[in-house]
């Protein structure tokens, strides 16, 4: 089982649909959410900032649509900031591929695939949403000891739930 000392730049642990979510911020601003290992023990909100990002975070796990309105930073390269960028405006229920968003960027798919896997806010800048052309690629495979795909997939599948809505209705 982790210790709680083994992920000290979490200033809080949160329970979530998809497992514990590590948040920390800059004083008033969100600068890590990481998806943790699934037997990482909960650490209480104490800051007014992580308590409104564990607020949004569960209205948007209860309803997709919900629209992040907090602040946050994503410190990295210029590269990586370009990248971040043209994921942040991939709208819910849509999806680009790593493709699609390096010729946007004037870069490759693969360093596109490298940013994604250097995303310090995942689901705030959704890199859950940019897929490979032929399936949905790694989503930075495993970090902190979590395999990403099942989370991506899980995302994806709460975002895109109500596009197919209407069929299983007949409609």
């Amino acid at each position: 089982m982790p210790r709680p000392d083994q992920y000290p730049e979490y200033q809080a642990v949160i329970a979530t649909p998809v497992g514990p979510i590590g948040l920390a911020a800059d004083g008033d601003v969100l600068v890590r959410l990481d998806f943790l290992p699934e037997s990482l023990p909960l650490r209480p909100t104490q800051s007014a900032i992580l308590r409104e990002v564990e607020r949004q975070l569960h209205a948007w796990f209860a309803d997709p649509d919900v629209v992040f309105d907090i602040p946050w930073r994503a410190d990295g390269s210029p590269h990586q900031q370009r990248v971040w960028q043209a994921i942040y405006a991939i709208g819910v229920g849509k999806t680009r591929t790593y493709a699609e968003i390096a010729h946007e960027v004037g870069s490759v798919a693969r360093a596109v695939g490298g940013a994604c896997g250097m995303n310090p806010i995942p689901i705030i800048i959704p890199c859950h949403r940019v897929v490979a052309a032929n399936g949905l690629g790694g989503f930075n495979a495993n970090r902190n000891g979590r395999d990403w795909l099942p989370i991506k997939r899980w995302l994806l599948t709460h975002e895109m739930q109500d596009l197919f809505a209407g069929e299983s209705r007949g409609a």
